[in-house]
């Protein structure tokens, strides 16, 4: 049996190590979340939607202890550790409230007395979260299980594993059942059995693309549904008329926040050629002012990457560019897990950097000439999660959305995720929809009542 480790990006120093459980202690852990699925499915609506209100308010009380972990174990700025903590608070609150509305049954006129289709939990979700938005990403999948009555596993990725323990004990605090929400660190060689197993109604996946596919492959042997997240490389593309100062700052935001790894992240600029150069030079500016810090420096904005290897990674996809013919406009420097934030101008199609996914501080820009050549680059990928466009007039933002087949496309905006719209993707980004209505019933037994 190994151990899980958890790695001080930062200072490269192991701060943990957690050790894995074997096929035994794994299917003593199913059946006691199996034990706490029965228990909560006898409670009431009410008491759920309590238990989900109590544990948004543990969070809130806890988010500057959780978001101290978030940067020693992935290295995520402390400030923005705490607005993901507050995040998720904000949709259990959201799933609290609007659990009745959406879970009541809804009556259809037939030749029945009485037709309706009510929405009955099946069983476990089995969540395979990754490692960049350690809680948002779970807590987007627990909340709507939680209110719909399904109980959770979460299978964390290695290195954050003091944030699942922590996850874990949280719902213990908020008085839902003992083993309600379990955390399992597990290889991968257990997920198989895991999903195998006849409590598991289905598997939400957060991660590679790669990953995904393997995961959808298992799932499918065991008639087991699933709801794939997975890898993007959303274009934002800036028209003529964008108001270019703003449209820069949304393009930082878009693409270093969490120090640029993040699936939605704005990770191909698409700039129309005659403010391509202005907008590199003012975007240029901007980047130059971005510093590597301490995570837990309360005014740190970037910090290391989460792993050594991400970064080696990213380099590589870096350095194959600026040999294939793109620019360092702010070049790149790597040590261990710091990668320095970079700019790449005169970037194209057959680069790394344009048709990979790039999970790192890196921006790309690339230019064209016509509306026709910015839509055939933004899809030029096997990716669909998001779009952003940026331009002046809605009406021409509203011709465009039609020819952008991704899960969502934002306007003078990059995308990100709110519990009120649905978040999902297309294509290799994956398939199936997390957050609002949508998301709290894809693991439901949409079932038909007809009395005749």
């Amino acid at each position: 049996m190994s151990d899980f480790k958890s790695i001080n990006p930062f200072t490269n120093q192991t701060i943990a190590e957690y050790p894995t459980l074997n096929s035994a202690q794994l299917k003593a852990a199913l059946d006691q979340n199996q034990s706490a699925y029965n228990d909560y499915t006898q409670r009431s609506l009410g008491e759920k939607n309590a238990a989900l209100h109590r544990l948004a308010a543990i969070m809130k009380d806890e988010k500057t202890q959780a978001a101290k972990l978030l940067a020693v174990e992935m290295g995520k700025p402390i400030q923005q550790g705490i607005a993901e903590i507050e995040k998720c608070a904000w949709v259990c609150h959201y799933y609290a409230e609007k659990a009745e509305e959406l879970l009541t049954p809804k009556a259809t006129k037939t030749d029945a007395k009485s037709s309706y289709v009510r929405y009955a939990p099946q069983g476990a979700v089995l969540m395979i979260m990754p490692w960049n938005f350690p809680f948002w990403q779970v807590f987007r999948v627990a909340a709507p299980a939680a209110a719909l009555g399904n109980s959770l596993l979460l299978k964390h990725a290695p290195n954050v594993q003091g944030c699942a323990e922590l996850i874990e004990e949280w719902f213990q605090k908020a008085d839902f059942p003992a083993h309600y929400l379990k955390n399992l660190p597990i290889p991968t060689g257990l997920v198989e059995e895991c999903i195998a197993h006849e409590h598991v109604c289905g598997v939400s996946v957060t991660g590679s693309t790669r990953a995904g596919s393997a995961v959808a492959s298992t799932a499918g042997k065991h008639l087991k549904k699933t709801v794939l997240e997975l890898g993007g490389s959303n274009p934002l593309i800036v028209f003529q008329n964008a108001d270019l100062d703003y449209a820069v700052k949304k393009a930082v935001q878009g693409r270093f926040q969490n120090t640029g790894q993040s699936c939605i992240a704005a990770k191909r600029l698409i700039i129309h050629e005659n403010i391509a150069e202005e907008f590199t030079q003012k975007l240029k500016a901007e980047i130059e002012q971005l510093k590597i810090e301490n995570p837990l420096n309360p005014d740190a904005y970037l910090g290391p990457m989460a792993r050594v290897d991400l970064a080696e990674e990213l380099e590589k996809q870096y350095d194959k560019s600026i040999e294939a013919g793109a620019i360092a406009e702010v070049p790149a420097r790597r040590d261990a897990a710091h990668f320095t934030p970079a700019l790449l101008s005169g970037v194209q199609p057959g680069m790394p950097a344009f048709d990979e996914e790039t999970f790192g501080p890196l921006a790309c820009i690339t230019s064209f000439s016509s509306t026709r050549q910015a839509l055939e680059l933004a899809q030029h990928t096997p990716y669909g999660l998001g779009a952003s466009i940026f331009c002046q007039n809605p009406t021409d933002f509203e011709s465009l959305i039609e020819q952008l087949p991704d899960g969502a496309v934002f306007f003078n905006d990059f995308v990100k995720s709110d519990p009120r719209l649905p978040f999902g993707g297309t294509k290799n980004s994956g398939y199936g929809h997390e957050l609002a209505h949508e998301g709290i019933y894809e693991f439901a037994n949409i079932q038909t009542v007809y009395v005749a």
